[in-house]
């Protein structure tokens, strides 16, 4: 789907606030409300906005640790991916899941209310899957850029 400057712009106040109305959105555009409607519709049907979500603070919710774990498989046949992945989809802990290339084979991020907890997600999640070779984890000391928008 190609997008022409209004879905573009629908798409940028949607991303820095999705809760705005349909009116809203239409008067800062430049559209009538129902073209808008129409195009935020399309464009939900066609998959570009895929859903719509609240950020909320992690550290006020009691989630003090946010560690990136490097992880090394030892098996790298389909059904030891698969399974990996499957396990991995399970985990609410696991806020993003990145299948990369280079010296890791994937780099999660795992939220934990503190560093014990991340431990025990560790051994009683992570290292029980049988295709993880080593972990080698990078605990993030500060957040210098968080950002959901996608540049348009």
């Amino acid at each position: 789907m190609t997008l022409d400057t209004f879905s573009q712009k629908i798409l940028r106040l949607l991303q820095l606030d999705a809760r705005r109305s349909v009116q809203e959105i239409s008067d800062q555009v430049g559209l009538s409300s129902t073209p808008c409607w129409r195009r935020i519709k399309d464009m939900e049907q066609s998959g570009i906005i895929q859903r719509y979500t609240a950020l909320l603070d992690r550290e006020k919710l009691g989630l003090h640790v946010c560690a990136l774990a490097h992880i090394h498989l030892t098996r790298h046949t389909e059904g030891g991916v698969e399974q990996f992945e499957r396990e991995i989809a399970t985990c609410p802990e696991v806020t993003e899941c990145y299948s990369t290339t280079g010296e890791s084979d994937y780099i999660l991020k795992i939220v934990a209310p503190d560093i014990k907890a991340y431990d025990t997600f560790l051994h009683e999640r992570i290292f029980k899957i049988p295709a993880v070779a080593q972990v080698r984890t990078s605990v993030v000391l500060r957040e210098i850029k968080f950002d959901t928008q996608l540049p348009l």
